[in-house]
């Protein structure tokens, strides 16, 4: 493994997931010394719903075609043509895709992004199974003392490290958690499920709990990653207990009871967070550093994904590194123009997809109504482009 060395980088990375090997991918051909520190070693889990976006493929093809059209080759895997989405009276709408998209294991699938980097931005130094002990912002530099090994420095530092990221808690204040905008999950993986179909992610919603559905995503070779995820609020409110909700629901949903009679689960049922765009809580940049995809609070609210996002707010803060290092200025002011670009090429949707993920939060009988009148000949573009 390689070893850090004192005062040898440009630009140091913290998170090996989608956002910071988009960053590093999107730096490969800059000149710039980059150092890559994940706290994990690869492959390693990550707990989400596996559904890897098509905006996320779209984004690594602007990088280079290369890049996406290695990942259709991983497994396991399964490409995804439509989704099926089940109202709270049981009315469903399959919804077809226009970018291909697929789902695969995080493991598998973050492994292969970080492969990426080796081959080629082979100047990148990747360093696993390294946490960041403190960080400290000076007047010309950053140090970063990790858990091991020395101190580095560097001229620039890229948070891309999750929704618990130690760059924010280092950097930034400590935020109450804000759990309007906070979203809480489980999933598992499962076999054997009756009536299950390759090519098709399955999303359920309850009159109960809107603010969030249960999930049943094919990530290939017979394996169903399903899930719940919920308001952090209506969490708290209604002391929701996600593990037992979620087998409440898999036993009792009208469009999933008896799917699970046969079916056999694969590992535990495991809990992560998830902070939703939508509403800035804290900034995502200041002098000498930005934060990147979970770090920057930028899971969309409405859907869940959040993959897409990180991805694109890595590319947009290597544009805005090398723009930095073309100047000369790390200061906040200068940095804040990769607040303005992620503000308009994602905070934008972010936004919209809040509004409407709380609008319809406390009316399942319009869910209901928009199920049924796409159904209406004409109406079916107009109700995917809305949730879509």
């Amino acid at each position: 493994m390689p070893t850090l060395s004192q005062f040898d980088y440009d630009v140091a990375i913290i998170g090996a997931g989608p956002a910071g090997t988009a960053c590093a991918l999107g730096l490969r051909q800059s000149g710039l010394r980059v150092v890559l520190l994940d706290k994990a070693q690869f492959p390693r889990d990550k707990v989400c719903g596996d559904a890897i976006p098509g905006h996320a493929l779209k984004a690594l093809r602007q990088l280079d075609p290369a890049f996406a059209d290695s990942l259709w080759h991983l497994q396991p895997l399964d490409a995804v043509r439509q989704s099926r989405l089940v109202a709270p009276n049981g009315g469903s709408l399959d919804l077809q895709w226009k970018l291909p998209s697929f789902n695969c294991p995080r493991e598998s699938f973050d492994d292969a992004l970080l492969a990426l980097v080796r081959s080629y931005a082979p100047g990148t130094t990747i360093v696993e199974n390294t946490s960041l002990k403190s960080l400290h912002i000076e007047a010309d530099h950053v140090r970063l003392q990790p858990a091991a090994g020395p101190e580095i420095s560097c001229q620039l530092v890229i948070g891309c490290d999750g929704a618990n990221s130690a760059v924010g808690r280092k950097l930034l204040p400590e935020p109450r958690l804000a759990r309007a905008h906070h979203c809480v999950g489980v999933r598992a993986y499962f076999e054997n499920i009756k009536g299950a179909e390759s090519g098709t992610t399955e999303f359920f919603l309850t009159r109960d709990y809107l603010a969030g559905y249960c999930w049943l995503f094919p990530v290939g070779q017979g394996r169903y990653n399903v899930g719940l995820g919920m308001l952090a609020e209506v969490v708290a409110e209604h002391k929701v207990d996600l593990k037992q909700q979620l087998q409440r629901l898999l036993t009792t949903h009208p469009a999933l009871a008896g799917r699970f009679a046969e079916a056999r689960q694969l590992g535990p049922t495991v809990g992560f967070g998830l902070p939703l765009g939508g509403g800035r809580v804290r900034p995502i940049s200041g002098e000498r550093f930005m934060l990147c995809g979970d770090a920057a609070s930028l899971i969309d609210p409405l859907q869940g994904h959040g993959i897409d996002t990180a991805i694109q707010s890595g590319m947009l803060a290597a544009v805005q590194a090398a723009a930095c290092f073309a100047s000369q200025d790390f200061s906040a002011a200068h940095i804040a123009g990769y607040d303005a670009q992620v503000a308009n090429k994602i905070g934008k949707k972010l936004a919209k997809s809040y509004r409407l993920m709380r609008f319809l939060s406390t009316k399942p009988w319009l869910v209901n109504a928009a199920v049924s009148l796409a159904k209406v000949p004409g109406l079916k573009p107009w109700v995917q482009k809305a949730i879509g």
